[in-house]
């Protein structure tokens, strides 16, 4: 049963349309709450900061050091993870990579010094790499491009989800102690267990390719296969140059992709890393009031992407919606310099509605801009890079702090980059020259 994608435009066929709405109720729940969990065990560190300080001796350098440390070895190995994920197959490395990052994520509650909080930082980083693109080129061999988009959206949700949850959680999990091991010892080690835990349920619940999934009827697995090759095919048929990655890194859009999402994530962790630390001054807290307050400004950028999703899709001028969140950041990051604790608090939860809708506005950017058979790989890059801003942030803050006793330097610099990312965004095409991106690198999927 042959099924066109053209067709798709004028009425999906039954059986594609129960294929795919089996795939989305199958696979991206479990998706979500993988991001979560790796979202968590990412950023818990700023829950145990003055923990880590007061038991360790690690200080405000150290810890920005530490914390960026991560990003270092999520950006070496990003690229590298997401070809050995296309040799491989998404199911198997999908399940490697919540397992590696789980053990390294649980044996951050066995660091003694601050040699080894940079040791297991950088592994952690280079455990997780290649989750993200990985997730993405699984939804390739799994949905057309036109589903492709609403599950990534969903998928991205995940982060807010987390930066929600993670707060509340660290602070119940900060209050146990026993058997020798301090809160923040038990609140790593829990955190990171869970995750390999979850990893075996993933192993069971995801499968290699449509063919393989039992939930889905002999039709329905043609239905899908037939769409994705179709559409792919037709791809080729447009664009039927070789793809080279040389053109792939000379291609002004692509970098100008990278260089916006690394100043959205510089201003998203360092919110991230220090806001823990901010809410901390502003009164006598438990370490589960801080948590509380901490989802607060979580919350409100869950309600600024649903609204700002919303509007972007009724007037259409993604890059104008994009450059609207940024100077909301770049706002309210500004306004944290000006007044005391509280004041700083308030102003960062208004920045977080702009910095958290930016990055989720952004990425339908690129994915109109990128032909299917490099997706996978420009993404990786794209993520792999912007992410370096999570390195760049706390080593920044963390060397201010321990220099100047403030932070406010580092704020007035992330509302700088809001501003210019929101002028250069403008600059960043949604369609593409058809003999360039085409033609910037093969990552056509040969196996799921």
């Amino acid at each position: 049963m042959k099924t066109s994608i053209s067709g798709m435009n004028e009425g999906v066929d039954p059986t594609l349309a129960s294929a795919i709405s089996k795939v989305k109720r199958h696979v991206l729940p479990l998706f979500v709450i993988m991001f979560i969990v790796n979202y968590i065990d990412r950023v818990n560190i700023g829950f145990v900061r003055t923990h880590m300080e007061h038991d360790l001796g690690i200080g405000a350098a150290a810890y920005g050091f530490g914390a960026g440390l991560f990003f270092i070895g999520y950006a070496l190995f990003e690229v590298p993870s997401n070809m050995l994920l296309q040799k491989i197959g998404a199911r198997i490395w999908l399940t490697r990579i919540m397992f590696t990052w789980g053990l390294v994520a649980a044996g951050m509650a066995f660091i003694q010094n601050e040699t080894h909080f940079y040791i297991l930082r950088f592994l952690l980083g280079v455990a997780e790499a290649g989750f993200f693109p990985g997730v993405i080129y699984y939804f390739t061999r799994w949905l057309p491009g036109v589903e492709r988009g609403k599950a990534i959206a969903i998928f991205l949700s995940g982060s807010a989800i987390a930066s929600l949850i993670s707060g509340p959680l660290s602070g119940l999990l900060l209050q146990i102690n026993g058997l020798g091991m301090h809160g923040w010892q038990w609140m790593y080690f829990i955190e990171g267990m869970f995750s390999v835990c979850l990893c075996v349920f993933v192993w069971f619940w995801l499968d290699a390719n449509p063919h393989d999934a039992k939930w889905l009827t002999r039709a329905e697995q043609d239905a899908l296969v037939n769409a994705i090759d179709d559409e792919q095919k037709a791809r080729e048929a447009a664009t039927p140059i070789r793809p080279s990655i040389g053109k792939l890194l000379k291609d002004r859009q692509i970098i100008l992709f990278c260089l916006i999402y690394f100043f959205i994530q510089l201003t998203i962790y360092a919110a991230t890393f220090w806001l823990p630390s901010i809410i901390k001054k502003m009164g006598d807290m438990s370490d589960f009031q801080v948590g509380l307050f901490n989802s607060i400004p979580w919350l409100l950028s869950i309600i600024g992407m649903y609204t700002f999703a919303t509007l972007s899709a009724k007037w259409k001028h993604q890059q104008a919606w994009v450059a609207t969140a940024l100077l909301i950041a770049a706002a309210g990051m500004f306004m944290s310099t000006t007044g005391g604790p509280i004041f700083a608090f308030v102003a960062i939860c208004f920045a977080a509605l702009g910095f958290k809708s930016a990055s989720s506005l952004f990425w339908p950017i690129p994915q109109a801009y990128l032909d299917a058979r490099i997706a996978a790989a420009v993404i990786a890059l794209i993520n792999s890079v912007g992410n370096l801003g999570g390195f760049v942030a706390p080593t920044t803050f963390g060397l201010l702090e321990e220099h100047t006793g403030s932070i406010q330097g580092g704020l007035y610099g992330l509302a700088a980059t809001s501003i210019i990312a929101a002028i250069i965004v403008f600059y960043a095409r949604t369609t593409a020259k058809p003999a360039t991106v085409a033609a910037s690198v093969d990552t056509a999927p040969k196996h799921a």
